[in-house]
């Protein structure tokens, strides 16, 4: 598991675009990193539209926000069109990075247990280390809540 102050995995995915994004091209710039379980679900359809709304917020303040599921590039492109998301959406088909950052989980809805995203979010310094780690973020509140420890 991952721990404040621990340098943040690097890692290179592939955007909307099908562009390799790579953690470490932002050095020098702080990074949200949250991880959602799925495009077009309402809990992660909220949080998104959160950080459509507060972008920018966000940038104004110098800040990268990032958004990763398991959901393919193809998803991601409908998902950030249908709301217009301005914010990097990472496709991880192969859940290395999201099991990286320990967000792979047991999860339990309805009395069933089964293997899932957590929707975690984490803030990354200038950098490149965890400054925060936010476990279980409530999807309406998780970019105000980031934006009030910025």
């Amino acid at each position: 598991m991952l721990n404040v102050k621990d340098k943040a995995p690097d890692f290179t995915l592939l955007d909307t675009n099908n562009n390799e994004v790579t953690l470490s091209s932002f050095l020098g710039k702080k990074v949200v990193l949250y991880f959602y379980p799925k495009d077009n679900t309402p809990g992660c359809t909220r949080q998104a539209c959160a950080f459509a709304g507060l972008y920018k917020e966000f940038e104004n303040k110098g800040v990268i926000v990032i958004g990763i599921s398991k959901d393919s590039v193809a998803s991601h492109v409908k998902f950030a069109q249908k709301y217009n998301l301005p914010f990097i959406l990472l496709a991880d088909t192969e859940k290395v990075v999201i099991e990286k950052y320990g967000v792979w989980q047991e999860k339990k809805l309805y009395g069933k247990v089964s293997m899932g995203v957590v929707r975690t979010t984490f803030i990354i310094d200038e950098q490149g280390y965890i400054q925060e780690i936010m476990p279980k973020v409530k999807p309406d509140t998780n970019a105000m809540e980031i934006l009030e420890k910025l």
